[in-house]
Parts: structure tokens; sequence; C-alpha cells
């Protein structure tokens, strides 16, 4: 009875003190005066009132943003609050910006129109307006603002802005480096040097996030060619006022090179064999040591176990190093990780970019087993996407011990592209191209190209659509629709209109080889002239191609613009005779393999061939080869020709091709490398032969011999553009053959 009666008695007390402070707050609240409010409610500011102190109110009440002053006091029983609002800001306006529009300057502040106004507000955003074109390679601008009162209490902001000149990043420049020049190492940063090519470019803008960037890409660059002990000391960044730019020094400790000692697999996992996942080392004893294959290693040997069941297994790599011998043993095992799920996979930044198209870059999902491996090659892939100017992957922990949350941050950037290209070549003459490109269609990742090109002996339209995840799985599917109109009087006596389309797909087998499957549906329209050959007239009209066909590609190159070391390899089937005019079978192969000899230069050597075999074959599915196989010659300037008539305009081409180059690249000394010339000096051999139709019976010559060349070049990979000139002298050819010393080849695109 007495535990009752106590009970009972601390409930109604308990329940009496929340009745007397509810009483207290409304007495209290009906005590507080407000003064000097005309837009915001009376009600609003005493609902900000808990009981609190009047220095704790003044500071909730400021915070709000509303008021530019607030005094609390106490009038007898009465607590006073005196405010004075904000000004609301009519407009926002901008003075003097023409590099940068306001739309793009507006998105940066935190003062907007109809919102209230706040002299830190001010403050802040003309900092941040100074940092904008600081970070766009204006580091001069200048950056005031000023208030205009309006009746009403309203106010316009007026940002006047004076932009200055360009202040571009001057010089590059490392110390500690030995093994490798300057030069070479500013060829890995994305970050240039001001030249004069810099009212081209923006690369030259000094941006420190960028530049911590290039660091890291240095630092990579030294583990890629055994460098394994490297570190950036430090990056000292100054500004020189006469030089009107910036001056950008790296500091390296290089260590030593390395070479790869043993070799191990371990595997404490019962059932997963060591031996059995040697297969998947991409090094091997004797290399020179390269982080980026450790890595690739890793990967391999995790989606192998993985896909063996044990999806909690983790990879530890394990590098001793042998300084003396300069040698690292390494050691990969296998064993059993933390047994982790991920919980939730947020997505957080996108504006335009779908969490779809986010979200299908994971090999893993929401309640997966979570691999440090896999979701660290997500990262990789969605910077490689193009979408966003920044990804960032990290963790933070989930509902439980066994549970983790991962949070994708990313920030949308621009994806459409609008080109206009001009450029000029030996085979098609002077041309010019309109296109417009949108690479992620409605945030949902398409690609939508269409372009138009007329010139002196060409003109055409094209559209290619393409998905890259098709029906939601890792399959890249297409269509293609093209009209093209050649002119080939100069080198034949036809012009061809070809009209067609084609659907593909394609996907990747492993990290380096690709299989591409497509279906192609085009029409021939020759028109011959007075002279050609009976082989080409045969061929006239319409005719009409259908044909599947499919291409297997292996690449290992480091750069694909501007290839230093690697393998890239292309062998093509192509199956003709469902339907239409044309059938045969045409095998064609494309070998090329790039070393880096010394500092910048780098050696080419490139094998072609291709096959045609068929039963019922006209002449313009033969293979025409020129340059494109032998420099030094025209189009169509090589193999066997109608001996009557214009034998010099009657190419037949022919049904096998073989070509080789080995070719030597290097920097041209006394201009900046950031101009991206090189020159070249190459030698090219090879030959086409077998003539066949089986629509005329005409006698033809064909010489079969091998040709071959030599000659100089010069390569600009310029801001407008690939541009290529050659100078090819042939040395062997036949009797009919047709040279041409000089060859041009470029386009721009702005």
């Amino acid at each position: 009875m007495k535990n009752e009666f106590r009970s009972r008695f601390f409930a109604s007390f308990i329940a009496a003190g929340m009745l007397f402070g509810m009483s207290a707050f409304a007495a209290l609240a009906q005590e507080l005066v407000v003064q000097g409010n005309s837009r915001v409610d009376a009600t609003t500011i005493k609902s900000y009132f808990s009981g609190q102190s009047a220095v704790e109110l003044e500071k909730e009440l400021s915070a709000t943003g509303l008021f530019s002053s607030v005094r609390v006091s106490k009038v007898g029983s009465k607590l006073v609050v005196k405010v004075t609002e904000n000004n609301i800001i009519n407009r926002v306006a901008f003075e003097g910006n023409k590099k940068l529009v306001s739309e793009v300057l507006e998105g940066e502040l935190q003062l907007k129109s109809r919102g209230a106004f706040s002299e830190a507000a001010l403050e802040a955003d003309t900092a941040r307006l100074k940092e904008v074109y600081e970070r766009s390679g204006r580091s001069n601008a200048q950056v005031s603002s000023r208030v205009v009162p309006l009746p009403n209490g309203k106010i316009d902001v007026v940002f006047t802005i004076v932009e200055g000149d360009k202040t571009g990043v001057k010089v590059i420049d490392f110390t500690g480096n030995k093994a490798f020049s300057a030069g070479r190492l500013r060829d890995e940063m994305t970050t240039t040097q001001s030249n004069f090519l810099s009212w081209l470019k923006t690369s030259d803008i000094y941006d420190p996030d960028r530049l911590a960037s290039d660091a890291e890409l240095v630092r990579r660059f030294y583990l890629r060619n055994g460098y394994a002990d490297v570190q950036i000391t430090g990056t000292d960044v100054q500004y020189d006022a006469e030089e009107g730019g910036y001056k950008v020094v790296i500091g390296i400790e290089e260590g030593k090179q390395y070479k790869v000692g043993t070799v191990n697999v371990t595997s404490s996992i019962q059932n997963v064999d060591a031996d059995s996942l040697r297969s998947r080392l991409q090094i091997a004893e004797g290399d020179v040591y390269n982080a980026e294959l450790v890595d690739k290693t890793i990967y391999g040997i995790t989606a192998d176990v993985s896909s063996r069941g044990f999806v909690f297994s983790q990879v530890r790599p394990q590098g001793d190093r042998d300084a003396e011998a300069g040698t690292v043993n390494l050691s990969f095992a296998v064993e059993e990780g933390p047994r982790v799920y991920i919980e939730r996979i947020n997505i957080r930044g996108n504006t335009r970019t779908r969490d779809n198209v986010i979200r299908r870059e994971f090999d893993v999902g929401e309640g997966d087993a979570y691999n440090k491996v896999l979701i660290d090659r997500t990262e990789r892939r969605l910077n490689n996407l193009g979408f966003f100017r920044q990804v960032r992957i990290s963790n933070e922990p989930g509902s439980a011990p066994d549970r983790v949350i991962i949070n994708v941050d990313v920030e949308d950037q621009a994806t459409g592209q609008f080109s206009v290209a001009f450029g000029y070549s030996s085979t098609e003459g002077a041309i010019g191209e309109v296109g417009i490109r949108e690479s992620n269609l409605l945030g949902q990742g398409q690609d939508v190209r269409v372009k138009g090109s007329t010139g002196q002996y060409t003109r055409g339209v094209e559209f290619n659509y393409t998905e890259p995840y098709f029906m939601d799985r890792r399959l890249a599917a297409g269509v293609d629709l093209y009209s093209k109109e050649s002119d080939n009087t100069r080198f034949a006596k036809y012009s061809n209109v070809i009209t067609g389309g084609a659907l593909r797909a394609g996907f990747a087998l492993t990290e380096e080889t690709k299989l591409g499957l497509k279906y192609a549906l085009y029409n021939n329209d020759v028109t011959t002239t007075t002279g050609a050959s009976s082989a080409i007239v045969s061929s006239a009209g319409q005719n009409l191609t259908s044909l599947v066909g499919y291409s297997l590609t292996y690449n290992t190159v480091d750069n694909i613009n501007n290839p230093r070391s690697g393998i890239l390899a292309e062998f093509k089937q192509d199956f003709a005779g469902l339907g239409g005019d044309s059938e045969y079978i045409r095998s064609t192969g494309d070998v090329k393999y790039y070393h880096e000899i010394s500092d910048n230069f780098v050696g080419l050597l490139r094998g072609q061939a291709g096959y045609l075999f068929a039963d019922n074959l006209r002449i313009i599915d033969n293979f025409f080869m020129g340059p494109n196989l032998i420099r030094g010659f025209t189009n169509s300037g090589i193999g066997p020709r109608d001996n009557n008539g214009y034998i010099e305009y009657n190419a037949l081409g022919g049904t096998t091709y073989v070509g080789g180059t080995t070719e030597l690249q290097f920097p041209l000394f006394g201009l900046p490398r950031e101009a991206g010339l090189k020159g070249s000096v190459f030698a090219d051999a090879g030959t086409l032969f077998g003539f066949s139709s089986s629509k005329t019976s005409l006698t033809f010559v064909d010489d079969n011999v091998l040709r071959s060349s030599i000659g100089t070049g010069i390569l600009w990979q310029s801001p407008i553009g690939p541009i290529r000139l050659d100078f090819a002298w042939p040395v062997t050819k036949g009797q009919y053959d047709e040279t041409q010393v000089f060859r041009f080849v470029g386009g721009t695109a702005f």
C-alpha cells in the first residue's frame, strides 16, 4: 500500500509541475512585447521564446537572418524585443562582367532576389566572386559591391567587376627529378604553361585543386615506372606580378628504380587454390615495378574469388623491397575479410544525372558484401564517364557494427558540345563540318551526335545514338544513320553516294579486350564518267549490301590520344550476303605497338593485313589502298589496274593487302612541349594484289610487287584538333602506281 501511495503521489506531483510550467510559459509569452517589426509577424518572433535568457533569445533571432539588429530588454515585468528588419532584395545585378555571364555568377551567391539582405552575406558573396574569377584564370580581377535603396524597404544589390587580363601559369618546374626531364613530367599534368596558344586554351589557368591532382598524377607516373619510394615533397606556387602569372615548382624525391623479384599468391580460404589464381597476375618477375599493374592484379584476383562465392574475401598486397638488389618481392594474400554488408548507397549532389546512371556503375548493391576494391573501381568508372566535375565516395557506420553506408558525392558538369570544324586532306580536299553532341542525354547517360559536312570532294550527314547500358546490362548498343557523297574522279572515273545505317553492340570481355557486333545495310549509287573501266561500269547504278560483322579489340596503350607505350590491336570480320547484291567474307587486322625509347622518343611498329573471299564480288567491294597503307602514294594509287584506256585512273582494287610501318616520334627542339608538336621519321612497306570481279572478264595488270617509302612528318595535337603533315618518297613501286610526296590531314573544332 505504501509503495502504491508513493507512486500516485509522485505522479500527481510531476503532472502538477508540468501544468505549472505550461502556465508560466503562457504567462511569459503574454509579457513578451515586440517592437520595430513591419513585415515579420509578431507571433513568429514570439515563437522563438521558450523561457531562455535575453542574450540567448537575441542570438536565436539574429541567426534567422531576418533582422539587421535585435535587442532584448526587461521593462518592469515585460520583455521588450526591439528588431530592425533586413531589407528585401529587389534584384541582384552585375556590372563589367564579360568573360563570365551573369547567370553563372548568380549561381555562386547567397544573396538572391526577393530574399533578405545581410551585410555578412554581402561580404561573403564579394569574396566568393573574387574566388570564382581566380579559378577562371583572372587573379587580378577586382570585385566591389554597393546597395541601392528603393522605396518600401527594398534595395538593389550591385556588384561591380573589373575582370582584368587572364593570369596563367607561366612556369612549371621541378626539383629533385633526375630520371625524367621536367618536360616529360609536364606531359603527365593537365595544367600546362602559358604560350602562344594560350588564347585557345584554358589548361594554363592556375587552379589549386587541379594542381594538387596533377602532383598526384606525377607521383603515379613514377610508381608506374618502378620508383616505389617516390614522394612529392611539396608544391610551391608564387605569383610574379611582373610576368603577370604564376610560377609553380614541384619538389620530388625519386628514390631508386625497382624491378619485380618474386611474385607469389597465397590463400587462407579453404577450397581456393592459390595456383589457380596466378592467371590473374598482371606483373611478372623481372618486370619494372608498376603500381598500376599491382592494382589491376588485386582487382582481378578479387573478382575471381568473389565469383566462386567468397564474397567477403579480400586481397592484401605486400611488397618487400630489397634496396641493395633493387627488387620488390610481391605477395598477394587472399583471405577472409570482415563480414560487413552495404546497408545503403546514398547519391548526393547530382542535379542532372539520374541516380540509376550512377548506381549501375557499381559492381555491388545494397545488401551485398562490402568490398573496398570494387568501390574504388566504381569511383574510377564514375570519374571516367565525363559527366561530373568531381566524384568522391566515402563510408560511414551503418545501423549495426556489420553495416556500412556508402556516400557518393558528385558535381554535375556540362556535357553538351557544339562543334564547328574545318580541315583539309590530300584525299578529301578542303572540308567543313558542323556537329552537335550530348553525351548525357536528359541525364540518362545516352550519347547522341548529329553532324553534317561539306567540302570540295565530299559531303554528307550522319546521326549516331548509343545506349551504354542496353537492357540494364553493361552492354553498349547503338544505331548509326548516314549518307555520304564522294567525288573520286581525280583517282578513278566514277563518283559514289553511299546511304545506309547500322545497328551495333559492344561489351568488355576483360579489362583490355572488347567485342563489338554489328549489322549494316547500305546502298551504293555509282555514277561513272567517260573513260571508266568496264569493271567500274559493271558496278554502276544501285548496289545494296547487307552484312553482319564483329570486331575484337585489345588495348593496353597508356594514353589513347598521345600513346607512348602499349599495344592497340583490332581484328574485324564482315559477312555480306544476308540479301542485297554483295556476297563476301572480309577480314582485316591492324596492330600498333608503342614503346618509349627514351624521354619523349617513342617508337611505333605497325602491321596491317586484309583478305576478301567471295564468289560474287563487285569491284566496289574490293580493297582500295594508298597512303592509308603506304605513304608516298595517292588514294587508290597502288594495286591492279585496267590496262585499257585511262590506266592511271582505272584502279581496280584488290582482295589482299599487307603492310608494315616503323616510325620514330620525337619532340621538336626549341618549341614548347605544351604546343603539342612532334616530329617523325618513318618507313612504310606493303602491297595490294588479287583483283577479282565476277561481272567482267577484262584484262588488267597486277604488278604484285612490294611497294615501299621513307619519309618525315610533323604531328600536332593542337587545341583545335589533330593535324599531321607527311613528306614521303617512294623507294619501290609498280609500273603504273600513282605517287604523292606531300600529304596533309587535319581539322579544327571549337
